[in-house]
């Protein structure tokens, strides 16, 4: 089975696009993604202190929440934690987002020493292995590696 994917125009998915008018690259990464969080003093201990992440930003933002801007070590991923004005709704759902590291299930150990809670141990599946986490708001991740 051909594995190539084809997206907008024909171009494979891992191709710059460019626009023809202007010639520059249109999307190049993600800048960050946003966590919603009800207390941003707990979260950003969590992610601080068991994930392992540091801190680039840290300021007042409004009269009740900071803008707190995290980087994932040796990455460019950067992660928020910040709740817009009226999404407070999505705070401990499900993200969508997904962390990738070489072996989920050293990670897991891991994380589950430093008070990580997981739904389960990691499980094997044809494409990877993957273990789903919460953090300290009830927001839940998945951790994942396409090691089997």
């Amino acid at each position: 089975m051909d594995k190539t994917f084809v997206s907008f125009r024909g171009l494979p998915l891992d191709s710059a696009v460019a626009l023809p008018e202007s010639g520059c690259t249109m999307i190049n990464q993600i800048k960050f993604v946003t966590i919603p969080v009800r207390d941003q003093k707990r979260a950003l201990d969590f992610y601080t202190e068991k994930l392992g992440f540091t801190i680039i930003t840290d300021q007042p933002f409004n009269g009740q929440q900071r803008w707190i801007e995290l980087r994932i070590p040796k990455a460019e991923t950067r992660v928020t934690l910040f709740t817009p004005e009226g999404q407070e709704g999505r705070i401990g759902s499900f993200s969508g987002i997904s962390y990738q590291c070489e072996d989920v299930e050293q990670t897991y150990g891991e994380l589950s020493a430093r008070g990580v809670l997981f739904d389960a141990p990691p499980k094997k599946e044809p494409w990877g292995t993957f273990a789903t986490f919460k953090d300290s708001e009830g927001n839940s991740f998945v951790l994942s590696s396409s090691k089997g």
